[in-house]
């Protein structure tokens, strides 16, 4: 039981941050060939998106994807996916991840991307200029001149995503037993459930100790690229 938390720990870090990364890098990148006016609403939009209380927003989710008035069932039903009919979202072990990896992508994605597109603010037009001039292409542009000049701003905001699970403890599937608790419980949430349920205080602060000491070798292993890099400069 251990071992499997701890890969789906592993997983579950892994898909939420490369696509709260990968998301929030493109929407960075569209902010800012928006206009004056289109940039402000959608930065408007990012921010309350992001300041929106995490009750609020996993409510939202909840009706989302509720088994008779969801929206999604009734889009995918409408859409000739009939199988969707009533089907519980929450009751299933991996249609509930995908609904949690949803839901932390949703939550994490502005925060992320207005950290970057503010980066990206400070990256000297000059270097574009350049880099078109030279023949470069938008790909090439990325790779050669935006990537290595916000690489310590990527690895600022990844860390803080790194988290293992730690938005799991949450009000939603609180309530369900089996399957689909079984199928989103990640370190964290093993610890909490072996010390308040089996009253095994010693196991859960064990538990409690790993998942910091993979926090710690994380950061450990970011500050040492971030000290290596600044070395070569």
């Amino acid at each position: 039981m251990f071992w499997e938390v701890v890969r789906r720990t592993l997983w579950w870090t892994l898909v939420n941050v490369v696509l709260i990364m990968v998301i929030g890098t493109l929407v960075a990148l569209m902010t800012q060939r928006l206009g004056r006016r289109m940039r402000i609403l959608v930065t408007s939009g990012l921010v309350l998106a992001w300041a929106s209380p995490v009750i609020a927003t996993t409510t939202v989710f909840q009706w989302l994807f509720a088994s008779r008035l969801g929206v999604v069932n009734w889009v995918l039903v409408r859409l000739g996916f009939e199988s969707f009919e009533g089907y519980s979202w929450l009751a299933d072990g991996p249609a509930a991840f995908t609904v949690l990896v949803l839901l932390v992508v949703w939550q994490s994605v502005p925060f992320v991307a207005i950290t970057l597109h503010s980066a990206l603010l400070t990256v000297p037009a000059e270097l574009y200029e350049s880099a078109r001039l030279d023949g470069a292409g938008a790909g090439r542009i990325f790779r050669s001149v935006t990537l290595p000049l916000l690489r310590p701003v990527f690895g600022l905001v990844l860390c803080p995503r790194s988290h293992l699970g730690l938005p799991l403890l949450r009000p939603d599937l609180g309530r369900h037993q089996g399957r689909p608790w079984e199928a989103t419980t990640t370190l964290p949430v093993y610890a909490y459930r072996v010390a308040q349920s089996l009253h095994r205080y010693d196991l859960g602060a064990a538990v409690s100790t790993l998942t910091v000491l993979i926090l710690v070798a994380v950061l450990i292993a970011y500050f040492r690229q971030l000290l290596r890099q600044e070395a070569d400069r």
